[in-house]
């Protein structure tokens, strides 16, 4: 597999915390603006809008077009804006693009992402990258070829946290690193899986959707875990093993445990659930000999515990789009290159090739709420989650009443 440009970055600045983003290098430059389309504006989509239009304001970029089989909502888009049902319409009408942003449905990225490279654009994609490793190969030649540069949108890589914590492990305050853990426990109700007809789907008529708890609602606690024990690409992972669960009447899992080995043998544990009492925050916790450092991604948070007492601090955090501008114009190293979605997309291959997720029982589910917003609350979640992620144990190997599959070991391909 080639490398395509600007894949790996370990020195990526960071700038403003989420939802509070401030202008990030490529604002207020001298360069002309960026000629940019949007592919889906509806879901995550919307958030794409809002930050354009900031950075339209700040003269950075101009949306020239958008696609989306649906109709964007009025006043949603600028009037300069050509509107298109498809990105085919939109590219045989539309010269000169300088980016294309996809944020549309999983099964649709590669696809998407293999026609914007072929205008010879750069290109920012939605996370997961795409839904298979073969895809994930397929696309990573392409922009090797195409010479252009692929953002992918793990958006909290762009925490300065993640500086700061690579401070602490360097400087010996956690002493040595035996472990990470991501833990994340949100609510998803009925209507979280009619939203689309590919929620909660690992195919659709024979095309790789994936969308399961690790691969797509916290994905990011992957993502971010593994950048944090410095596994980006393909051969930085040594092995991975899956043990998928549902609690819902889906195909995909919504409650699992993903353990993964770095190649230097670094044990990472995802602990996860969209079937939780409650949502809190997700969360990356270091083990150390000497101490502790957690992280809450979405806030840009970060704890640390030691022998001296415990301190906390929030970041900011740069944003994606801003940083793939200045990589354009100045040439700034990508936070989220392409081809640092390697070890990602190795979990996500492992989710995609393990057997069925298998179905808690009823005796262990409680349900709250009513009608479409009842959600399922898989009994004793919380305190099974805090014990995977500590012991770095699946549920079966923590002996919990309703897990009966075993660890399904992935054969991580050669590098």
């Amino acid at each position: 597999m080639a490398t395509p440009t600007g894949t790996h970055s370990p020195d990526a600045p960071a700038g403003s915390a989420a939802g509070k983003a401030v202008a990030g290098t490529a604002v207020g430059t001298s360069a002309p603006a960026a000629r940019v389309a949007l592919v889906g504006v509806h879901g995550f989509g919307t958030h794409h809008l809002r930050n354009l239009d900031r950075l339209q304001a700040a003269g950075a970029v101009e949306l020239v077009a958008v696609a989306d089989p649906q109709p964007p909502a009025p006043g949603s888009v600028p009037e300069s804006a050509k509107v298109f049902p498809g990105l085919d319409e939109l590219l045989s009408a539309t010269q000169g693009l300088d980016l294309v942003i996809v944020a549309t449905p999983i099964q649709t990225h590669a696809p998407l992402a293999l026609a914007a490279l072929g205008t010879g654009a750069d290109l920012y994609l939605e996370k997961p990258p795409v839904a298979s490793l073969a895809d994930f190969d397929r696309l990573c030649d392409a922009a090797a070829a195409s010479g252009r540069s692929v953002q992918i949108g793990f958006q909290s890589l762009g925490s300065h946290a993640l500086q700061a914590i690579e401070n602490l492990v360097a400087d010996g305050t956690l002493g040595t690193l035996q472990g990470i853990s991501a833990t994340g426990r949100w609510v998803r109700d009925r209507a979280y899986y009619k939203r689309s007809r590919w929620a909660g789907k690992r195919r659709i008529n024979g095309v790789d959707v994936v969308d399961g708890v690790a691969t797509n609602p916290l994905a990011h606690a992957v993502a971010t875990a593994l950048r944090i024990a410095g596994a980006r690409t393909t051969a930085e992972v040594a092995s991975v093993e899956t043990e998928l669960y549902r609690a819902n009447d889906i195909e995909s899992d919504d409650t699992s445990v993903i353990r993964i080995r770095t190649a230097s043998g670094l044990p990472i544990t995802c602990a996860l659930t969209i079937c939780a009492s409650e949502s809190v925050e997700p969360y990356i916790t270091l083990q150390g000999s000497a101490g502790t450092a957690v992280f809450h991604y979405t806030e840009d948070r970060l704890t640390v515990t030691t022998a001296s007492g415990t301190t906390e601090q929030t970041y900011g955090r740069e944003d994606l789009t801003d940083n793939l501008l200045a990589h354009r114009s100045s040439g700034s190293p990508l936070i989220s290159p392409l081809l640092d979605s390697g070890a990602f997309m190795l979990v996500l291959e492992a989710v995609r090739t393990a057997p069925l997720p298998a179905l808690i029982g009823d005796a262990h589910i409680r349900w709250e709420g009513s009608g479409e917003a009842a959600h399922a609350v898989v009994i004793g979640i919380e305190a099974a989650l805090d014990r995977a992620g500590r012991e770095h144990a699946t549920f079966s190997e923590l002996g919990l009443p309703w897990a009966t599959s075993a660890p399904c070991t992935f054969s991580v391909p050669a590098s």
